[in-house]
């Protein structure tokens, strides 16, 4: 396994979701953000004390973007030929083994993992065994 390429610090500007207007106060009103449409709504008028709206200014840099903790960026994984094509782009990107993968193809995965130095994030799944 190859350690990340270094990289700049990762700085998150906000880690809360943004919730729904109103939706601690109604079991009807889900959480997921959505935009408040009304001629007197306080929240899209931007008062002070209220809820913020998500604007582009709360994006990431650019050249963390994706990127984990570890520095690496996750590239979704199905077989062995899918990885295969992170020989070259190793210290870039991490293999993520999909959630429908058997157990049997799992172990191949991660076996060519190793062999080429590739990071996986779930190594773990579904191949140990309760004793």
């Amino acid at each position: 396994m190859v350690a990340a390429k270094k990289h700049i610090p990762i700085v998150k500007k906000r880690t809360k979701r943004f919730n729904r207007h109103q939706s601690d106060a109604y079991m009807c009103v889900d959480a997921n953000w959505r935009k408040p449409k009304g001629i007197d709504n306080r929240v899209r008028r931007r008062f002070k004390g209220q809820a913020a709206m998500p604007s582009i200014g709360y994006g990431s840099n650019k050249k963390t973007r994706h990127m984990m903790p570890s520095g690496h960026k996750a590239f979704l994984v199905h077989n062995t030929n899918d990885v295969d094509l992170l020989l070259m782009h190793n210290k870039t990107f991490a293999a993520e083994i999909g959630h429908a993968v058997s157990s049997r193809k799992r172990i191949e995965i991660i076996a060519r993992a190793k062999q080429l130095g590739v990071k996986v994030t779930n190594p773990k799944a579904r191949v140990t065994t309760e004793i």
